[in-house]
């Protein structure tokens, strides 16, 4: 038995269409905005590497979340910027609020040379989602 191909199905392919194309690409924002949660969220991302190594991963940060993003940021088990610099050779972008260093009196040269700056962590996770197909993670 054959079944008719029917306007309706016509309309189901063309709708399912962009998303099968765009599944090639995984593209995925971790948002972090308590550095308490950047250990997780650094274990989170390596996890997610190891199981899909091709995919584009930004960590966008704003408020106290920039402090695992400072110079010589620590936590309870230690220093971060190996584990950064190990993320950022798979690939892995991490962003700083420039809102966030403003508010607290922080230039640049405060910032592990690894992350980028960018002028709003909400805007640039706003702008991820809607402008570039990016998933939106919170760990």
């Amino acid at each position: 038995m054959t079944r008719a191909f029917t306007p309706m199905l016509a309309a189901l392919l063309l709708a399912t269409a962009p998303m099968a194309a765009n599944a090639a690409e995984e593209k995925v924002v971790y948002h972090v905005n308590d550095s308490a949660n950047a250990r997780v969220a650094m274990n989170n991302v390596n996890n997610h590497l190891n199981a899909a190594p091709d995919a584009k991963i930004v960590v966008v940060t704003h408020g106290k979340g920039i402090d695992f993003l400072l110079n010589d940021a620590k936590d309870d088990k230690g220093e971060l910027g190996s584990t950064i610099a190990g993320l950022t050779a798979k690939g892995v972008k991490f962003n700083v609020c420039a809102n966030t260093l403003k508010g607290r009196k922080l230039d640049a040269s405060a910032v592990n040379p690894d992350a980028s700056i960018v002028p709003s962590g909400v805007a640039e996770i706003g702008k991820l989602q809607a402008q570039e197909g990016y998933v939106y993670l919170k760990p």
